[in-house]
């Protein structure tokens, strides 16, 4: 079938499906911190609609530390605050020299900046060791071709919720109070390191002025270092969960309902398996799909049945409606060939703004598939501003899009449609 030949009713019918859906979820199973109860209650709810429309569906269980991917912030907060003011009192008091007061700092900032690299822009289980796990749930539902089983895809989306950051829900999410606090953090965690260096040059060899002036005023910039960092410990609100409406229920549903409006509409491929994947561990530092990948990963990219993952991610704002190329801050590239079979179906299916683009700060679920060599892509339609809503109280069911949603819901079926004929 061509999308052309998709019934528009079906997609209709289930965007409104979806709105209420969403409404009833937040409403009945509340805060969905990843890997909690009421995550694991939600996905069950899902599963329950879903059996109805597929062929199998099961969980996969894994294990995830919650807080461990974002609760660096207070750590480093905490930890560069404290080297600054023990560094200058040891100087001070004479216990130190000024040299090694220095030393402290930069030591300290150089481990810090290093843990929220792994942590935060390369999304490594750097610090999970120190943290207490749980099991989290991956949803797995099934829709199988009428004959042998030679393709693939598997549409994907998070249904756990973020902690709120207070810095973007005061701010309104714009940048300013954002770039300001994170910004001016490692920027000047960066400087305070380069200061230490020249002042360890300056205590060994004569630089004239200019040596003389860093040892003796320059430990003042670390106090502004102490002070940026001072902002970052209440980036993080663990005590108040976002509903998580746009992010990402809107993902959620529209892998749910690529499986119910296949269904819908009468569509049964001849070899082409269609799966949806309902994870909970996303706003963990992707912590579901990696481990769903690795666990899968032989079978996905060495197996006789070739696979592709759609990752759906906030269907909201439709003048950033993007097929994302490049993901976690430009680092990881994802599959170029079927990140363009979306993108062609996005035209095919009237969304005719629909670009690629990248991740520049953060992360989707397709990246933690592409480090595996999985072939994935992710389409998401958020302001990159960010958006007012992401990551806090706004995003409820009252900040839905519905004409956002049937524009992702075409291109997801468009790209299913697609891959069963082009592969």
């Amino acid at each position: 079938m061509k999308f052309k030949d998709f019934p528009s009713a079906v997609i209709k019918e289930n965007v409104d499906y979806t709105v209420k859906e969403i409404t009833n979820v937040i409403k009945k199973y509340g805060p969905r911190e990843s890997a909690s109860d009421n995550c694991f209650a939600a996905q069950k709810h899902i599963k329950k609609e879903m059996d109805q429309f597929c062929d199998e569906s099961h969980f996969e269980e894994y294990d995830i530390a919650p807080k461990a991917f974002l609760h660096f912030t207070k750590t480093i907060s905490v930890a560069i605050v404290a080297a600054v003011i023990i560094g200058f009192v040891l100087a001070l008091t004479g216990v130190v020299s000024a040299v090694v007061s220095h030393i402290i700092v930069a030591v300290t900032a150089f481990i810090c900046l290093f843990v929220t690299v792994m942590e935060f822009l390369l999304y490594k289980q750097f610090l999970d060791v120190l943290y207490k796990k749980k099991k989290g749930h991956n949803l797995i539902a099934v829709r199988k071709p009428k004959g042998e089983v030679k393709k693939r895809i598997i549409v994907c989306g998070h249904i756990d919720a973020a902690y709120e950051w207070r810095h973007l829900y005061y701010a309104k999410g714009k940048y300013p109070l954002f770039g300001i606090s994170v910004g001016g953090s490692a920027g000047c965690a960066v400087i305070s390191i380069i200061i230490a260096v020249i002042c360890v040059f300056a205590s060994v060899r004569d630089m004239g002025d200019f040596g003389n002036f860093m040892l003796n005023y320059s430990y003042y910039f670390h106090f502004l270092t102490a002070f940026f960092l001072l902002t970052l410990y209440p980036y993080i609100n663990f005590k108040l969960i976002s509903p998580g409406a746009n992010d990402n229920l809107t993902g959620t549903y529209a892998a749910a309902c690529s499986l119910r409006m296949l269904d819908m509409a009468g569509v049964e491929f001849e070899n082409t398996e269609v799966v949806a994947m309902i994870n909970d561990g996303e706003e963990a530092g992707l912590r579901a799909t990696k481990a769903y990948a690795k666990a899968h990963r032989e079978e996905f990219t060495r197996g006789d049945v070739k696979t592709a993952v759609l990752c759906c991610d906030t269907l909201t704002d439709f003048d950033y409606m993007n097929v994302y190329l490049k993901d976690m801050t430009g680092t990881v590239k994802n599959d170029p060939e079927f990140s363009r079979l979306v993108l062609d179906s996005a035209k095919e299916a009237g969304v005719g703004n629909a670009k690629f683009s990248t991740v520049f700060f953060g992360s989707s679920d397709a990246a933690a598939f592409s480090q595996e060599g999985i072939t994935s892509t992710c389409l998401a339609a958020m302001d990159p501003t960010p958006a007012d809503y992401y990551h806090n109280r706004r995003d409820n069911y009252d900040r839905l899009v519905p004409s956002s949603i049937e524009a992702g819901f075409k291109i997801v079926i468009a790209s299913i449609l697609n891959f069963d004929e082009k592969g």
